[in-house]
């Protein structure tokens, strides 16, 4: 008997909202609910993924123009979703994924400045009409949200460098996206405690899919 298909559920938003953490919360929510769920991330999230998320996340911000960007960062999300996301999801997993397509809408189209047509056709090419059940765009203001990021450590900061008028139009691409798609998305405030935000993703999650 074919296994019933998982679902695919999106964490979106700027810099130091939480989606990595909220992420790993909801996939063990889930888990000790009976539900078989994978955390994965973009870039990333296959190895050949990885390789180019080291290409696009370190460096200045000058590194590649907008398009050369945007080119690589759908040839690795095609590897993630052909090796990871889709079979994950062909065997009744739910997959739990740190960023996807939407943020190339905010990031390289409204961030950066690439017009949205142009990221539709990449996206049309790379994985067709392939699209989450579930989104949830986390919000916070992107002063703090940078703040938070502030004392990581790690080299991966090459997108956190690009100036406050990027990462405010990015935030407001976020928001404007939720609200142009309702029925897939939803605006959660992570600026409150860790566990108030984790325990309003999982009551959307459990709204959304029925769960008990």
């Amino acid at each position: 008997m074919m296994a019933k298909r998982g679902r695919f559920i999106t964490f979106e938003g700027g810099e130091g909202t939480g989606k990595s953490t909220h992420a790993r919360r909801l996939a063990q929510t889930l888990e000790k609910r009976g539900i078989s769920a994978i955390v994965t991330r973009e870039p990333g999230g296959s190895p050949g993924a990885e390789e180019i998320r080291s290409l696009l996340v370190k460096g200045e911000p000058g590194r590649w123009d907008v398009l050369t960007e945007t080119l690589m960062l759908y040839a690795a999300r095609r590897d993630h979703v052909e090796r990871t996301i889709k079979p994950a999801l062909a065997k009744g997993q739910w997959v739990i994924c740190d960023r996807f397509v939407d943020s190339s809408y905010a990031y390289q189209g409204a961030g950066r400045g690439l017009d949205r047509e142009t990221v539709r056709r990449i996206e049309t090419i790379a994985i067709d009409d392939f699209k989450p059940d579930f989104t949830i765009v986390l919000d916070l203001p992107p002063e703090k949200g940078l703040a938070r990021t502030a004392g990581r450590g790690t080299a991966e900061t090459r997108f956190e460098s690009f100036d406050a008028g990027f990462h405010a139009r990015m935030r407001k691409a976020f928001l404007d996206i939720a609200r142009r798609a309702p029925e897939r998305c939803i605006v959660i405030d992570a600026d409150k405690d860790m566990d108030d935000v984790a325990a309003a993703i999982f009551a959307a999650v459990k709204g959304r899919f029925k769960l008990r």
